[in-house]
C-alpha cells in the first residue's frame, strides 16, 4: 500500500507540470522585483512620490503576492506534502528576516566585541575588563542602575495610585487622557521641551527655562539643573517619570477594573478602609500586570539614550551605557568597546523578558 501511495503522489507531480510551473515563474518575478525595488530605493536621485509609490507596490502588494503564490504552489502537492510545507510558507519569511536583520547582528556584534578596533585582531576579554574597570563606565553603571530604581519605581507606582484614584471620578477620561498625553511624544521632543523647561542664564540676565524663571522670582539664584552633579541625573530621571506613567496608568487602569466588587464591598463590609483594601485586595489581584508592566519599563530604561543624548550627551557625569555605546562606535571608531557595551545591554535585558515571560504565562 505504501508503494502504492506513493506512486499516485509521482504521477500526480508529473501529470500536472504546467500547474506548477506558473507559480514558480511567479515567485521568480516577485523576487525579482524585490531585487529592483532595493536598488531603485538606495537611488538618491530618484523623485520622492516615485520611491513611495514603489514601496507601496512591493512592500504591500510584493508581499500580499507572495504569500499567495507561495501557498498556490504549495497547493499543486499531495495533500500529505501540503500540509506539512505550508505553515513552513507562511512562517518562513518571517524567520529568515528575524535571522537576517537579529540573529546574524547579534552573532556579529559578539565576535565584533573580542576584537581591537584598529587593528583588528583578537584581544579577548579586554573590552569587557574596559566596560568593568573604566571611571567614566562605571560612572555610566552607576546611573543607569539609579534610573531602574527611580524610573520603575516611581512611575510604576504613581501609575497604579493614579489608576486607583481615578477610577473614582467623573471626569475619569478627561485625567487618564491629560496625564497619558506625554506618551504621545518621542523621546527626543520630550528632551527638547525639558531643554527650555531646565535652561540655564547666568545671575543677572533673563531667564528662559521655566524652573529657572520661577525660582529666581521666589528670590533664588539660577540653577544649572544639567550641569550640577548630581541633581543632572534626577532631572533627567524626571523626564523618564513624566513620559512613562501615563503608560503605566492606562494597563494598571484596566487591571484596577477587572478587580470584582464583590470583593471590595465584601473588604468594606468586613470594616477595611481604603488603604487597607488597596494594599490587601487591590495591589494583590493586579500583582501579576504590575510586573509584566515594570519589567517592560524595566527594558525601556536600560535601554535609555534619547533623552541622554539630546539634553547633555552624556557630559557632566549623567553618562549612561547606552550613550557611552553611541560614543565609542561613532565618535571614537572603537567598534570592540562599542560592541562589548551591546551585549553587556543585551546580556541584562535577557533575565528580565524571560521572567516577563512566566508572568504572562502563569497568567494565562
Amino acid at each position: 500500500m505504501q508503494g502504492a501511495s506513493t506512486a499516485e503522489e509521482s504521477s500526480l507531480l508529473n501529470s500536472q507540470p504546467a500547474r506548477i510551473l506558473r507559480p514558480i515563474l511567479g515567485l521568480i518575478a516577485i523576487f525579482t522585483a524585490f531585487g529592483w525595488s532595493t536598488g531603485f530605493m538606495r537611488d538618491p536621485s530618484a523623485p520622492a512620490w516615485q520611491l513611495l509609490l514603489v514601496a507601496l507596490a512591493i512592500g504591500v502588494l510584493g508581499v500580499w503576492m507572495l504569500f499567495f503564490l507561495a501557498n498556490d504552489l504549495v497547493s499543486r502537492f499531495p495533500r500529505v506534502w501540503a500540509e506539512r510545507i505550508r505553515p513552513y510558507i507562511f512562517v518562513g519569511p518571517a524567520l529568515l528576516l528575524l535571522f537576517a536583520y537579529l540573529i546574524l547582528p547579534t552573532l556579529q556584534t559578539l565576535y565584533f566585541s573580542f576584537l581591537d578596533a584598529r587593528s583588528q585582531r583578537w584581544v579577548g576579554w579586554q573590552n569587557y575588563q574596559f566596560a568593568f574597570t573604566d571611571r567614566t563606565m562605571l560612572i555610566a553603571f552607576r546611573n543607569n542602575l539609579l534610573w531602574l530604581v527611580l524610573v520603575t519605581g516611581i512611575s510604576v507606582s504613581l501609575g497604579l495610585v493614579i489608576a486607583v484614584l481615578v477610577d473614582r471620578v467623573r471626569w475619569e477620561p478627561l485625567a487618564k487622557s491629560l496625564i497619558f498625553l506625554p506618551m504621545a511624544i518621542s523621546f527626543v521632543g520630550a528632551g527638547v521641551i525639558w531643554r527650555f523647561v531646565y535652561a540655564f542664564q547666568p545671575p543677572g540676565r533673563p531667564q528662559i527655562g521655566l524652573l529657572n524663571a520661577i525660582w529666581v522670582s521666589l528670590g533664588g539664584n539660577p540653577i544649572g539643573w544639567l550641569q550640577t552633579q548630581p541633581l543632572n541625573t534626577f532631572a533627567l530621571i524626571l523626564i523618564m517619570i513624566w513620559l512613562q506613567t501615563g503608560f503605566c496608568m492606562v494597563i494598571l487602569s484596566a487591571a484596577v477594573k477587572a478587580v470584582p466588587h464583590e470583593l471590595l464591598e465584601a473588604a468594606r463590609i468586613d470594616g477595611a478602609n481604603e488603604i487597607e483594601i488597596f494594599f490587601q485586595v487591590i495591589l494583590p489581584y493586579v500583582s501579576k500586570t504590575v510586573m509584566t508592566v515594570a519589567t517592560t519599563v524595566v527594558i525601556l530604561v536600560l535601554k535609555v539614550f534619547d533623552i541622554v543624548y539630546v539634553m547633555t550627551s552624556g557630559q557632566f557625569g549623567t553618562e549612561v551605557i547606552a550613550n557611552r555605546m553611541y560614543s565609542e562606535m561613532f565618535r571614537f571608531r572603537h567598534f570592540g568597546r562599542g560592541s562589548a557595551l551591546a551585549v553587556i545591554l543585551l546580556i541584562a535585558v535577557i533575565p528580565v523578558m524571560i521572567a516577563n515571560l512566566r508572568s504572562w504565562r502563569r497568567a494565562q
